[in-house]
């Protein structure tokens, strides 16, 4: 079992990691852009294409580590104010409730990347794209994100702190 955990944190730091080089990389695209613009030329398709595309990449690959860092923005005002213990009842049931939205939207994502596989589907933009290039992420990063609200659910960890405020 240990070393299942560390394949599985691996994995969630090397999504992460491709996040992060997604973010480089669309921090690149757009000073290509706007310098081939300055300079009077027309940059290319592909890269205002590219960095739509990594926008995406690097929103859904880099919100499963988000959650195990505790990243996500939330509003401990209310939960701050409970006491101890209905405090931690309120912050599995609210972990809980994550869990059970993100499973929905992987299971649609697995639909969504099942019907784009069948159909053949393409993203037709100044390249031909197969569309379950863009959709495999969805079920992956909203199934990695259930594990880890999972694990504020029933790990001694809470997602909520308690304390108002900005903590950093």
């Amino acid at each position: 079992m240990k070393y299942v955990a560390q394949a599985y944190t691996g994995l969630l730091y090397v999504i992460a990691a491709l996040a992060a080089a997604t973010l480089i990389w669309l921090m690149i695209s757009v000073i290509l852009s706007v310098l081939m613009r300055n300079l009077g030329l027309q940059p290319f398709a592909w890269l205002f294409t590219s960095a739509q595309y990594g926008i995406l990449y690097m929103t859904m690959l880099g919100a499963p580590w988000l959650v195990r860092e505790k990243g996500h923005v939330h509003i401990e005002l209310v939960t701050a104010a409970l006491p101890r213990t209905i405090r931690q009842v309120v912050s599995r049931l609210v972990a809980m409730a994550c869990v059970i939205v993100c499973l929905i939207l992987a299971w649609k994502g697995v639909e969504l990347l099942l019907t784009n596989i069948e159909r053949r589907d393409f993203d037709v933009r100044p390249y031909y794209y197969p569309r379950w290039l863009l959709t495999f992420v969805f079920p992956l990063s909203f199934g990695l994100m259930a594990i880890e609200f999972a694990r504020f659910v029933f790990e001694r960890e809470l997602m909520h702190s308690g304390e108002a405020g900005i903590h950093e």
